[in-house]
C-alpha cells in the first residue's frame, strides 16, 4: 500500500485536480467514485458490521478510487475528540459519503448524530452506507446548509431539538469559507456549553485561513485550540492540520 500513500502516483487523485471546480460546486469529483463506493461497501462489507464498513471504505480509497472524506490518518484524531467530548449529541458540517459520520459512531455508541449534506446524492449514498453498517438511525443526514438563510438551522432546532447547550461536538468538512459563518452562527444559537469541542478538518490543506486565525483570536477567551500536525486523507506527503478547539464560553 506504500506506493498508494504517494498522491501524485494515483491517476484518481489527479482526476480530483482536474475536476476542482466541479468538486467544489457540486461536491463530488464528477466521474461517478461516490455512487461505486455504495456498491463496493455492500458486495465487501459485512452487513450491520459498523467497523467492517469503515475498513472497506478506506480500502475503496486506497485501492480503487481516492476520496475527500476525512480518512484513516485523521480519523483517529477525530475519534479521540469525540471521546473526550463524552459525545450525546454530535452535528457535522459535510456528510460527504458517510464515513466521518461512521467514524463518530464508533467512537461514541449512544450519541445522535446529525450531518449536514448540500449534495442531496451525497445524503442518500451516505444513507445508503449506513444502513448497511447498521448505524442508520444513530446518524440523521439532513439535506441543507446552514448558511441558507437560517432554513436548516431552524429545521435544527424545531425537528432535531437543537436548543441552548445541547451540542458535545461539531464537526466542520464542508466548504472551507464556511467553517467561519457557521461556527459564529452555532455559537450565537447558544447550541454548545462549556466544555463542547469543535474540530476542523484541512485546516492547512486546502486550508481555512479565516476560521484558523478566529480561533487564534479567541485563544484563552472563548475557545481553547490544539493543533494536530498530519497528512491529507489517504496519503503521506501533503501535510494538513486539524484542529480541535474547546468552547470556553463567554467571559
Amino acid at each position: 500500500m506504500s506506493w498508494k500513500k504517494i498522491p501524485f502516483l494515483r491517476w484518481s487523485f489527479w482526476r480530483i485536480l482536474f475536476g476542482m471546480k466541479h468538486l467544489t460546486t457540486e461536491w463530488q469529483v464528477g466521474d461517478g467514485r461516490e455512487a461505486r463506493l455504495v456498491e463496493y461497501v455492500t458486495k465487501n462489507a459485512k452487513p450491520g458490521d459498523l467497523a467492517d464498513a469503515i475498513r472497506v471504505v478506506d480500502e475503496y480509497a486506497y485501492n480503487e478510487s481516492f476520496l475527500i472524506n476525512v480518512g484513516d490518518e485523521k480519523g483517529t484524531i477525530l475519534d479521540d475528540a469525540v471521546r473526550r467530548a463524552e459525545a450525546k449529541k454530535i452535528l457535522e458540517l459535510g456528510t460527504y459519503c458517510g464515513y466521518s459520520a461512521m467514524r463518530m459512531a464508533a467512537a461514541a455508541p449512544d450519541a445522535k448524530i446529525y450531518s449536514i449534506e448540500f449534495n442531496p446524492d451525497n445524503a442518500e449514498i451516505a444513507r445508503s452506507i449506513h444502513r448497511h453498517a447498521g448505524v442508520g438511525d444513530q446518524i440523521t443526514v439532513i439535506v441543507g446548509t446552514l448558511g441558507d438563510g437560517g432554513k436548516t438551522a431552524d429545521a435544527l432546532e424545531t425537528e432535531h431539538g437543537f436548543t441552548s447547550g445541547s451540542i458535545d461536538l461539531v464537526f466542520l468538512d464542508h466548504a472551507k469559507e464556511a467553517y467561519l459563518p457557521d461556527i459564529k452562527m452555532i455559537v450565537e444559537r447558544g447550541w454548545l456549553h462549556p466544555g463542547s469541542i469543535a474540530v476542523g478538518d484541512n485546516i492547512k490543506f486546502p486550508g481555512a485561513p479565516e476560521y484558523h486565525a478566529y480561533m487564534k483570536e479567541n485563544e484563552g477567551t472563548l475557545w481553547k485550540s490544539d493543533e494536530h500536525k498530519t497528512h491529507a486523507e489517504y496519503q503521506t506527503v501533503i501535510k494538513d492540520i486539524v484542529l480541535v478547539s474547546e468552547y470556553l464560553g463567554p467571559k
